[in-house]
């Protein structure tokens, strides 16, 4: 008996699925359709044998058999885009900007996936703040950027709204009388601007308790208990509590993660789409 071969298609939709979550987003990250997505996973299950997903109906979950295939298949289709790029053409290069308020602890993770995909797709990566990323793409200096904004604006693809909230540490006491001790990034980040604003106009006493040069330093800094911060939910860090509501603090309202991108190439195009589906709410 013969030794079924596997599709190198309906693995790859595989594992967007299952790295997604959802057959709608893995369908964007590889510019295909839902119907094409579930038909190529039900390929390779036949193939297979086995159940690798349960379906539910806004999401989907890895079986314990797709777990235990899951490694598998990343290194199948890490091997096979590896063979086809010895014969490629000259390495590619797309220069990509994510906001320091949008990049969570999954960024590393995704990046790793994404650069598996396609190795000749050489990614210049900037993390900064997204006034400054604008900039630098409207400048033409990047191929693509993923902003945080506190309005939609009229530029670019929204890809999810999230909350925002008064992150501190469990630890921290509420100052009383005393100024409300904030931890922000830099000037040019558009959440401080917005925090402090929103403290200004509701008459909320506060001072600088700590400006971080980047996220980390931030995230430290309010873990050690050193003021608020102002945060989106998806880069709080692991433990920080959402104190606005019991220490009577306005609300921030919602923000927005926007895509703008004039990638060239088809390429970089289905770089930059595989990245917007990892974000897309």
């Amino acid at each position: 008996m013969s030794t079924p071969a596997l599709d190198v298609e309906a693995v790859a939709a595989f594992l967007q699925a299952a790295e997604l979550s959802s057959f709608t987003r893995a369908a964007e990250a590889l510019g295909s359709t839902q119907s094409l997505v579930s038909t190529r996973i039900k390929r390779l299950e036949t193939t297979l044998g086995k159940l690798l997903l349960q379906r539910h109906p806004r999401l989907v979950r890895l079986t314990s058999e797709g777990e235990r295939f899951l490694p598998a298949a990343r290194a199948f289709l890490s091997a096979h885009n590896q063979a086809l790029a010895i014969f490629s053409e000259a390495p590619e290069r797309i220069a990509i900007g994510i906001s320091e308020q949008a990049a969570g602890a999954d960024v590393p993770a995704l990046l790793s996936r994404l650069a598996a995909r396609d190795p000749g797709l050489i990614v210049n990566l900037r993390i900064e703040p997204s006034s400054q990323l604008e900039q630098a793409y409207e400048a033409g200096d990047l191929d693509a950027v993923l902003v945080r904004r506190i309005g939609a604006g009229n530029t670019g693809e929204v890809l999810r709204e999230d909350g925002l909230g008064w992150f501190a540490s469990p630890a921290l006491t509420q100052p009383g009388d005393a100024p409300l001790p904030v931890i922000s990034l830099v000037a040019e980040c558009r959440l401080r601007q917005h925090a402090v604003n929103t403290l200004n106009r509701h008459a909320i006493d506060w001072r600088e308790a700590f400006i971080g040069g980047g996220m980390a330093a931030v995230q430290a800094a309010l873990t050690g208990g050193l003021g608020v911060a102002a945060l989106a939910t998806r880069v709080a860090p692991p433990g920080a509590v959402d104190i606005g509501a019991a220490w009577g603090l306005p609300a921030l309202g919602r923000s927005h993660i926007v895509l703008r991108s004039n990638a060239a190439t088809a390429r970089g195009r289905a770089f930059v789409r595989e990245l917007a589906a990892a974000f897309r709410g």
